[in-house]
């Protein structure tokens, strides 16, 4: 497809909500992949732009009529990604960008081959427990298990393509540009971007 397809993935607190806000204000070519959730709206998230919040009867439904590409239960709520809005995104060229973990990412890739997986890492644990606690959303017993998931969602760092360590905001959004932008230098994408050039390159070989 001539769209560029990445997957970001990074356990709650490393800051990755807000690394791609950031990206999505600076690259206007990158689409957000809006996913179904059955979790209540946090305060400020809204309908359509962070999620579309729906009920667990409606998700168990569409997930029956196969139109999530992969879905999963995170901390007691599931969540669902498009097929058919992001094969029409790929398909018109357009690169998309989706946040999941990494259960989401290891179906997604097993899938779309070609796609782009990006983690988001904190600088330490502690900072991670800061973060969390900063939050002021989560209980003590929330917290832990947060932190607990953590580790275990790092642990499936090595299936991912890049690496970025959340210390330095603006340094982290400047990576995750430089991400993406190599993304689309990949040979296999520039072929399908500019095929009549490649087309010229290789006319009269053999």
């Amino acid at each position: 497809m001539p769209g560029t397809f990445l997957i970001v993935s990074a356990p709650s607190g490393a800051g990755k909500t807000t690394l791609v806000r950031e990206l999505l204000k600076r690259d206007a070519q990158v689409n957000l992949s809006i996913s179904h959730t059955t979790r209540a709206p946090r305060a400020g998230e809204v309908h359509g732009r962070d999620y579309h919040f729906i009920t667990i009867d409606e998700f168990l439904s569409m997930r029956g009529r196969g139109e999530f590409l992969e879905s999963a239960e995170v901390h007691g709520n599931f969540y669902g990604t498009s097929r058919l809005w992001l094969e029409q995104q790929l398909s018109a060229g357009h690169d998309v960008l989706l946040e999941i973990d990494w259960q989401g990412a290891q179906q997604v890739r097993h899938i779309f081959k070609d796609a782009i997986g990006i983690f988001i890492l904190p600088p330490s644990m502690d900072e991670l427990e800061a973060r969390l606690r900063g939050r002021g959303t989560d209980n003590e017993e929330t917290i832990t298990r947060r932190q607990l998931a953590a580790l275990t969602e790092m642990r499936h760092i090595d299936e991912f393509d890049y690496v970025i360590i959340n210390n330095d905001l603006p340094l982290a959004i400047n990576d995750l540009q430089a991400v993406v932008h190599a993304s689309r230098l990949r040979l296999c994408s520039q072929r399908v971007r500019h095929a009549e050039l490649f087309s010229l390159l290789f006319r009269n070989q053999g």
